[in-house]
């Protein structure tokens, strides 16, 4: 048997090869699905069957374009509701390729259509080696219950209980458990770095095992959810119907400086994909930094959605295509074009750069002490998930997540100067080129964010303390 974890690190998302006498199986595929076809062709297999373990809500998945591409099957829980040709999967369905099979069990919760496969190589044993379980069993966290338009949070909770406890722990201990997320997702909130485990370590791990009650359990499960960006439905239903293939996409045109500076008038977003200290040093006016380091397709469905398009501007042709890429993977695919030669063409046509100030945490410390009016010197702005503020924020910092920028900017006095942070820079970046383009103009970004400040030694104050 061969078998392969696919690990695409930006959407913390896990996909499967497996192959047994010249046939292969891909689970829960990417939107781009050329490393699957390379990987069947190195190891002399052909996919013949494609798996969706439920209907992602945080990316695009390739599963129609694989199928046109290798003639194979698509499987998918009998619940979807699929609009493209499927086999519908339930309880008790087998599939035998080569020395593999493939049992199916039906595990709502994270989604109503859920399933997990069983895997058993035959070659070796009877008994189950592996078990796929998609966004229902996670390393250390099960799947978020609260992604489905027909079921409430605690309907799904209840179920997801059901499918835990009745089906998955069922299996031997030694089972290796393989989940679609991992750390870092927004499909659940407690996930481990571990890309695999076992079904013996997360029934003695995981916290969501160790709830007996189902009632408490639905309890936990529901209170205190994550987030739940706007375009998470979208990309279900695009899922639902199949996305096109990304070679039908258009090819993106050039556009002049003098063009974009007409487009930015009309509101139009140009999103600047260069390194947050690169962005700082000099960018179009109005324009957004997400930089293609860190998260960069999540952080831009969330802040931008699915109807935005956006302008890109980059260092080269090769950052422009990756980026064209990395936003096609959650579905932003109507990208007007990119900024021909970049921020050089930007300036070569006698358009000016805006500029972004950083401070380091102990030059903000110093602010924050030095304010002897009654106006503040200086206000903190704390970009980072509720989660992180209670465990910690700056004293008098205010608080208003990433996430929520899509609705509004923050309600902060425009007047005095802010310094903006979250845990490393990355998101606070993000935060202060939409401050920007909201037209305020004293903006700071906190260098190395919360860690640094940390690190620093520079105090603290935490929610258990202040009810204190």
């Amino acid at each position: 048997m061969y078998f392969e974890q696919f690990y695409l690190g930006c959407l913390a998302h896990a996909s499967y090869l497996l192959a047994s006498e010249g046939e292969a199986v891909v689970v829960d595929p990417q939107r781009d699905v050329e490393i699957y076809l390379k990987a069947a062709e190195e190891h002399g297999v052909k996919i013949r069957h494609i798996f969706e373990t439920h209907l992602h809500a945080d990316f695009v998945s390739g599963h129609q374009e694989l199928a046109a591409r290798t003639g194979g099957t698509i499987y998918i829980g009998a619940q979807a509701g699929a609009r493209f040709p499927h086999v519908k999967v339930s309880d008790g369905f087998e599939l035998k390729v080569g020395k593999l099979r493939i049992r199916a069990m039906e595990t709502p919760g994270h989604t109503p259509e859920g399933i997990c496969l069983v895997i058993s190589d035959e070659e070796k044993s009877q008994r189950p080696w592996a078990v796929l379980t998609g966004d229902t069993l996670f390393i250390g966290d099960v799947g978020r219950p609260d992604l489905s338009k027909a079921h409430t949070p605690k309907e799904l909770a209840g179920l997801l209980y059901d499918s835990l406890h009745e089906k998955l722990l069922k299996l031997p201990d030694e089972v290796l458990v393989y989940p679609a997320h991992g750390a870092g997702s927004l499909c659940g909130r407690n996930m481990r770095a571990e890309r695999s485990s076992t079904i013996g370590t997360e029934r003695l791990t995981n916290y969501a095992l160790q709830i007996k009650s189902r009632d408490e359990f639905v309890r936990q499960l529901t209170a205190n959810l994550p987030t739940k960006p706007e375009y998470f439905l979208q990309d279900a239903e695009i899922n639902r119907g199949g996305a096109t293939a990304l070679a039908d996409l258009p090819e993106l045109p050039p556009i002049s400086a003098t063009e974009l500076n007409s487009l930015l008038q009309e509101q139009v977003i140009a999103l600047d994909v260069r390194p947050g200290d690169q962005f700082a040093a000099g960018h179009v006016p109005g324009s957004i930094n997400i930089a293609l380091s860190g998260q960069f397709a999540t952080w831009a469905g969330t802040v931008l959605g699915l109807s935005s398009s956006p302008v890109l501007i980059a260092d080269s042709l090769e950052q422009v295509s990756e980026a064209r890429l990395r936003l096609a993977r959650v579905g932003i695919e109507n990208v007007r074009g990119y900024l021909k030669d970049g921020v050089s063409g930007w300036t070569n046509a006698g358009f000016k750069l805006d500029a972004l100030s950083q401070i380091t945490p102990q030059d903000l410390e110093k602010r924050m002490q030095g304010g002897a009016s009654s106006k503040p010197s200086v206000q903190i702005l704390d970009v980072r998930r509720e989660p992180e503020w209670n465990a910690g924020h700056l004293e008098d910092a205010v608080w208003w997540p990433l996430d929520n920028f899509k609705v509004s900017p923050p309600e902060i006095d425009r007047d005095i100067p802010i310094a903006v942070h979250c845990k490393s820079g990355y998101r606070s970046m993000i935060a202060c080129s939409l401050l920007q383009r909201a037209g305020f103009q004293n903006v700071s970004n906190v260098i190395g964010g919360f860690d640094a400040w940390q690190q620093a030694n520079l105090p603290i104050q935490t929610e258990a303390a202040i009810e204190a």
